[in-house]
């Protein structure tokens, strides 16, 4: 009972946060450069996953941070590629990456209100994922062209969330567009479905794990084949830091 009434907390918590942030994103993204404007909404979304910490009792805990470039290695791009269970992770890679992020995305979310308003101001990919060829040709141009300027691109593999020890099919366009743009993959295991299920609004106190794997260089390779080495660090990586999710070998 005391998780229910948690979580309907937290979700007020979102909701009182979100609107005036959000209209303020709206009202001066007019008169701002991109870059402090994502630092503007990804201090909502620190927010979020600190709500979530002191409403729920959702606490977080990184390894590999020095797989991912930093400040030292100036306007190097990389393509993060992380496991994806739950809505957490989509609020907590802005808040704990170093470096600005554009995530590709179904448009759809840009009619959410306030939080689709304000992610539609920011520099990222939406695509229509009932266009195929459209959508990756829209991927592989603004994508190269975000990271030539110095950003991130952040894309979920399986294109959706899966349950808890579950895993969705590894679809290739991270892998092909690491290809195309020649910068490097970065694999992350994330066990947000501890805590926040898919298409759940219970959340649960506990740790999520991230994990970030290093870095895996596109030169020469296949886009199945990349992808086929970003898939086996992934789902080994998730059964090391969640084995109880996972039933054991036959």
């Amino acid at each position: 009972m005391l998780a229910y009434l948690r979580s309907v907390l937290y979700f007020l918590w979102l909701l009182i946060t979100i609107i005036p942030w959000s209209l303020f994103v709206v009202v001066i993204s007019p008169f701002m450069r991109s870059t402090p404007l994502y630092w503007i909404c990804a201090g909502w979304l620190k927010t979020a996953i600190h709500g979530a910490k002191w409403i729920c009792g959702v606490k977080w805990r990184i390894q590999g941070m020095e797989n991912v470039p930093t400040a030292a290695d100036g306007s190097a791009a990389v393509i993060l590629a992380p496991k994806h269970q739950s809505t957490w992770e989509t609020f907590a890679f802005p808040s704990v990456m170093p470096h600005p992020l554009a995530y590709v995305f179904k448009r759809e979310l840009l009619m959410i209100p306030f939080f689709g308003w304000a992610i539609g101001r920011l520099d990222m990919v939406h695509i229509d994922r009932g266009r195929r060829s459209e959508a990756w040709r829209k991927v592989a141009e603004q994508g190269t062209r975000i990271m030539q300027q110095g950003n991130w691109i952040i894309m979920f593999p399986e294109g959706t969330r899966t349950e808890r020890g579950s895993q969705g099919e590894y679809k290739s366009g991270a892998s092909r567009l690491a290809i195309a743009a020649g910068v490097p993959i970065v694999p992350i295991a994330v066990t947000s479905a501890r805590c926040w299920p898919r298409k759940s609004f219970l959340l649960r106190p506990g740790t999520i794990d991230i994990s970030i794997g290093r870095p895996i260089a596109p030169q020469g390779r296949r886009p199945d084949e990349l992808m086929k080495e970003v898939e086996a660090w992934i789902e080994s990586e998730m059964r090391r830091l969640d084995p109880e999710a996972y039933p054991p070998a036959a």
